[in-house]
């Protein structure tokens, strides 16, 4: 299990809405930093129509990451916001597949779907 300073969110800006960067072990203990991301992404932009985690530096996801990612498709989408994820890694585009979670989630495989974030 992880340590709280493993894991590591920053929040980007774009004309469509926010990418959250998302770095490092999303695990049961990272699941509440990256709740708080997607909040603070949501209250940041109130003009989003997509929001996005960006995975390329997600270097491990167990099952209660998953659950966080399922659940924050489930609260954003709540707020009339597309949910995206972007660029997994080998390990969680693989654990999206066994799980069949990437016929639930749009998964972006190489770039993120919002492009040329600026900083928020």
């Amino acid at each position: 299990m992880s340590h709280p300073t493993d894991f590591t969110t920053a929040l980007h800006g774009t004309t469509a809405g926010p990418i959250v960067q998302a770095v490092g072990e999303l695990d049961l203990d990272a699941a509440t930093t990256l709740h708080a991301a997607l909040r603070r992404a949501l209250a940041v932009d109130l003009s989003a129509v997509v929001l996005v985690i960006d995975l390329a530096g997600v270097t491990f996801c167990d099952f209660c990451g998953l659950g966080a990612l399922l659940r924050a498709r489930i609260e954003t989408e709540r707020s009339g916001v597309t949910f995206h994820l972007a660029r997994p890694t080998h390990a969680v585009a693989r654990l999206l597949e066994l799980t069949g979670a990437d016929h639930v989630l749009i998964v972006e495989r190489h770039e993120p779907a919002v492009p040329h974030p600026h900083a928020v």
